[in-house]
């Protein structure tokens, strides 16, 4: 302790540390504590552990990124050791019709310089786009009833809009602040799957329709960019992977090869073929990219109408002089034992787990076969899941919830159990179902909906916030 090194050998050794590492190294003299508290290691730190995109790290530029490190992990932590009784929770049974996915408008992830009250959108069965405030329990905003059913939401929280989807095959996009949409654009064929995402030229939104093209638009203004021909059949899934580099496109078309393209090839007009590469097997049934690795990817499958397994790439690049080449090397493949039938609703983590549920059972895998654990928390079928590189929420057929934890650097039981939130039934939420589930880091809202034509949206927020 008595050398005293130079600032950049300093910061260096440093960048090793985790945040609590740091905090400790801050402690030991003026010069540890200089260096331990750069504004670069504690960067590093966020877009590390949250995978922050450049668009996010220029919004944020602005604050202290030790603030941000700080703040981000002690909601995380608040959320991650929460019991039913830290939540305020809250009901809306108004006449909103059966309500569809729920998706989050604006969410409470980053510091309080965004939007503080998480607001989330749903679908109705009257037609019509609804926003609720999730502190104060009230419709934030409603938008006027629509000439055709809407079919498909996402919301793009970076820009507050959400982006919907009708059986006319109309995209509009909305800000929930004024009445009529912002832009609107027809579709010459029907469509299945869209996905918005802020990338490196800015925030888009890519619709794959039945054809087998995918379009990539401009937002807000839905200004066309490219047009790709992705398959013969249609375009039944999309994903984008951590930070935007490339775009999952699959069919469930068993005679189409999925593929994946490289983003930045799909964001200007082509002039050339985009570059993409079909990934060697048939009957995709889902995928997820692995969080915080730009590269990796989990693909559930079928094999002989029976058999389910699934299947992990990893994604290179390699430029020459005059071309890219894109590859794929796959890592890991298995098949499911026997007596697990019909997973669904899967999720992958960081450390190379897959979790899925498969009746009232919720299994954890690593992408190599082996069976990790057997959750039995409910009583009936699991009927949804949300995973995120924090937590996994799983609703089942009785209304329940439970909120699980991953258990940082993959350490036993990988996968902590945190809450169980059972709704209370009653004459009216008879014979419910829950839709689904979705959360940021103070808030948990789901849908029951019931036999009787309408729907509940249940909002917990953690007390103080």
């Amino acid at each position: 302790m008595a050398v005293q090194l130079p600032h950049l050998p300093m910061a260096r050794i440093f960048s090793f540390l985790d945040g609590f590492s740091l905090l400790q190294a801050s402690q030991v003299n003026k010069h540890w504590r200089m260096v331990a508290n750069s504004d670069h290691l504690w960067k590093t730190l966020c877009v590390r552990r949250w995978h922050l995109c450049k668009c996010d790290c220029e919004w944020l530029g602005s604050q202290p990124w030790k603030q941000v490190f700080l703040q981000m992990n002690r909601r995380e932590r608040r959320m991650a050791h929460a019991r039913p009784e830290d939540f305020v929770c809250k009901e809306v049974t108004g006449n909103v019709g059966i309500l569809g996915p729920i998706a989050y408008l604006t969410r409470n992830d980053l510091t309080t310089d965004r939007p503080s009250r998480p607001i989330v959108c749903a679908v109705s069965s009257f037609d019509k786009l609804y926003a609720w405030d999730v502190q104060k329990g009230d419709i934030f905003w409603s938008s006027p009833v629509q000439d055709s059913s809407i079919t498909n939401l996402v919301t793009l929280p970076d820009l507050c809009v959400a982006v919907t989807m009708d059986m006319e095959r109309t995209i509009k996009v909305w800000d929930c602040l004024r009445e009529d949409a912002l832009s609107e654009f027809f579709m010459p064929y029907d469509c299945f799957s869209l996905i918005a995402f802020l990338s490196a030229r800015g925030p888009v939104l890519m619709v794959g329709d039945s054809t087998g093209d995918i379009y990539t638009f401009k937002m807000p203004s839905l200004t066309e960019i490219s047009r790709t021909k992705a398959f013969q059949f249609s375009v039944d899934i999309l994903r984008c992977s951590p930070c935007g580099k490339w775009v999952f496109v699959c069919g469930t078309q068993q005679c189409s090869f999925p593929k994946v393209f490289l983003t930045e090839c799909l964001l200007k007009p082509p002039d050339s073929t985009p570059l993409s590469f079909s990934l060697p097997f048939l009957s995709c049934l889902g995928a997820s990219w692995t969080p915080r690795r730009e590269n990796r990817i989990t693909l559930m499958f079928r094999r002989d109408s029976k058999k389910m397994g699934f299947m992990t790439f990893d994604l290179t690049t390699q430029k020459t002089e005059d071309k890219t080449v894109i590859g794929a090397q796959q890592i890991a493949n298995f098949l499911l034992p026997d007596h697990i039938e019909n997973p669904s609703w899967m999720g992958v983590n960081e450390a190379d787990m897959i979790v899925f549920g498969s009746g009232p059972y919720l299994f954890l895998f690593t992408i190599g076969g082996l069976l990790l654990r057997q959750l039995e928390d409910h009583q009936t079928a699991i009927r949804s899941l949300w995973v995120d590189p924090i937590r996994v929420l799983s609703t089942a057929t009785d209304g329940s919830l439970h909120v699980y934890v991953w258990e940082e650097g993959g350490r036993y039981p990988y996968l902590r159990s945190c809450c169980h939130l059972k709704h209370e039934e009653t004459e009216q939420t008879l014979g419910c179902y829950v839709s689904n589930a979705i959360c940021d880091n103070v808030s948990i809202v789901r849908v029951l909906s019931r036999i009787r034509n309408s729907s509940i949206l249940v909002m917990y927020t953690l007390k103080g916030n």
